[in-house]
């Protein structure tokens, strides 16, 4: 009885320490982690992911502001993270190379207004936090967050590296969707013409699935005209034949995507 009680702990201390082991040599990867912004007397939570390494990066990390579409509006502080870059995110967790900050728009609200100013103020709390490189924020947003990356970019025009808007638009949608739209420019005879002057020396590309019937492909396409004619330095436009409205899948997963993203600074 004795002989097996010594084997037994053997056997224990054997499993421990192999366990141990593993935890020490597991790889790391990144992770989201929750915080709360208060702006205007409103506090709001939001996620960030941090990249693996983030602490020995401090100074150098590039950060992306992330702007979810309608369907992840909430107060629950996690919906923003289960469609469009959240799930990309998660399945790249060990080698995303970037800080994400990841706000969220309560129910029945647009990106506009004190959303926009607590987005931004999110961004500057994770600069602070994790001491990421000011020269590379940069923006993106799919549908109602495509919106939402126009009027946060024409407001600070001077602020985001690069922006990428996908399955966005300028005007509203549809009749009943009447509050979505790109509002500094709502009052120009010439919305894309005003949007191409104030932007064309920020690089940004555009993503559209043509088959968008939720938020028509056009002014994208106008768009791109009239970046080309105020003379943009880098404004791309990719439009996915057989795509609809969720064009954010195959953009958050184009790997060209990410380092036309990453090589640029301001």
């Amino acid at each position: 009885m004795a002989r097996q009680r010594a084997g037994w702990w053997v056997w224990v201390v054997a499993m421990a320490a192999l366990s141990g082991c593993a935890s020490t040599h597991a790889p790391d990867k990144g992770h989201f982690v929750e915080r709360t912004v208060t702006v205007e007397e409103r506090q709001s939570r939001y996620q960030v992911f941090v990249p693996r390494a983030a602490q020995a990066q401090r100074g150098s990390l590039p950060v992306v502001l992330f702007l979810h579409g309608s369907g992840e509006r909430g107060s629950d502080g996690r919906r923003q993270t289960t469609a469009g870059l959240g799930p990309h995110l998660r399945a790249h967790a060990r080698d995303f190379p970037a800080l994400v900050v990841l706000p969220q728009v309560p129910e029945d609200q647009e990106w506009s207004g004190i959303n926009n100013r607590i987005a931004l103020a999110a961004l500057d709390a994770t600069l602070a936090e994790f001491g990421a490189d000011p020269s590379r924020q940069y923006l993106t947003g799919m549908s109602m967050g495509g919106y939402g990356s126009w009027n946060i970019a024409l407001e600070h025009p001077g602020r985001f590296a690069a922006i990428v808007p996908v399955c966005g638009a300028v005007l509203a949608p549809r009749a009943v969707r009447a509050t979505l739209f790109v509002e500094s420019v709502a009052g120009q005879a010439d919305p894309y013409a005003a949007m191409a002057a104030r932007l064309k020396a920020t690089p940004i590309w555009m993503f559209h699935g043509a088959l968008d019937d939720v938020v028509l492909p056009e002014d994208d396409r106008q768009l791109k005209v009239a970046f080309d004619a105020a003379g943009a330095s880098d404004v791309r436009y990719t439009e996915y034949p057989q795509g609809n409205h969720n064009a954010w899948d195959a953009t958050y997963a184009d790997a060209a995507m990410w380092d036309w993203m990453f090589v640029q600074r301001r």
